[in-house]
């Protein structure tokens, strides 16, 4: 048997309905007030879905019964700042919980972090799985919590737990709809008007998967694969979508000035109305950043041939259309 945590989520999503397609029965866990995903509707009868809260290790227990492989996609993602703490503490613990279970009954971890926990490279040089995070209070809550999360893998590994890690990087998909990373395909369509200088990395959700299900069912273990298929500036992407949406491009350079007023002004509206703010002090200075990832370690692994992101934004735009025509 297969489980997959956070099988409702955008990755964990997609990762579950390559499964099935596959052939696979799978078991995934979800929270009690989760919807489950339009792409899996077509699915029920190969999966079976489990209530399961991965602080709970009594649980967590039960719905490891008969499994031999574990995807571990779930994680809580927020930038509210009171949100901070209490997601540390939740992704790190169910990350905990589910290590310590599955090196005690001898079960195969494929653990789901990201580049967020992978820290900057030399002038230069491109960031590689070699390259570690430093936690500091300019580390976002998020980032801080993925980084614990995969020292308590490796903590795991350790002990004798058969895992494999990966670091995928922004992750464009059709499935995303309006939120993730789908809420920057929205704001362009919208008219947006800034660009800022930064570059980043840019991943299809299906070949994240691809690659997570290739990598569970190889040898591979005790290592950490960045999951990325081109370096791009953010200028090039927004301007891509805008295309494909038949808008002009965003013309004006966001500095890193105005990025600082930005996430300054969207704290002080967060705080008043008690919502997540549209950004936050790491998202505005990364974008400005020039971050360039290597993924020459995964190529090898297991011979992937990425989608082009140009390909992945005409698909994301083309689904966006249709919801909103």
């Amino acid at each position: 048997m297969i489980l997959v945590t956070g099988a409702t989520g955008f990755l964990g999503s997609e990762l579950a309905r390559q499964l099935v397609q596959q052939g696979n029965t799978i078991r995934c866990t979800k929270r009690g007030s989760s919807v489950i995903p339009k792409i899996l509707i077509p699915y029920q009868q190969q999966i079976e879905w489990v209530d399961a809260d991965m602080l709970n290790i009594f649980a967590l227990e039960d719905v490891l019964d008969g499994v031999t492989q574990v995807y571990h996609c779930a994680a809580w993602v927020s930038l509210r700042q009171a949100d901070k703490q209490p997601m540390i503490r939740t992704n790190v613990m169910g990350t905990a919980n589910l290590v310590n279970l599955c090196t005690q009954f001898g079960i195969r971890l494929l653990h789901v972090s990201s580049i967020a926990a992978i820290g900057t490279a030399l002038p230069g040089e491109m960031i590689s799985e070699n390259n570690h995070l430093e936690e500091t209070a300019e580390n976002d809550g998020y980032a801080i919590s993925k980084l614990e999360s995969e020292m308590e893998v490796w903590r795991g590994i350790a002990e004798g737990l058969n895992a494999v890690i990966v670091n995928p990087s922004l992750i464009l998909g059709a499935s995303s709809g309006t939120n993730g990373t789908g809420q920057l395909f929205e704001t362009v369509r919208k008219g947006l008007k800034f660009y800022t200088a930064g570059t980043g990395g840019f991943v299809d959700v299906e070949d994240v998967a691809k690659c997570m299900i290739l990598l569970m069912n190889s040898d591979i273990q005790a290592e950490r694969y960045i999951i990325n298929a081109e370096n791009l500036t953010y200028k090039e992407v927004v301007t891509d979508i805008a295309n494909h949406f038949g808008l002009k491009p965003p013309a004006t350079l966001a500095t890193p000035f105005m990025m600082g007023l930005a996430w300054r002004g969207s704290a002080v509206v967060a705080a008043l109305t008690g919502k997540a703010p549209a950004i936050d002090k790491v998202s505005a200075q990364t974008a400005s950043q020039t971050r360039v990832y290597d993924n020459s370690k995964i190529k090898k692994a297991i011979g992937i041939e990425f989608k082009s992101i140009n390909k992945t934004v005409k698909e994301v735009c083309e689904a966006l259309a249709e919801v909103i025509s």
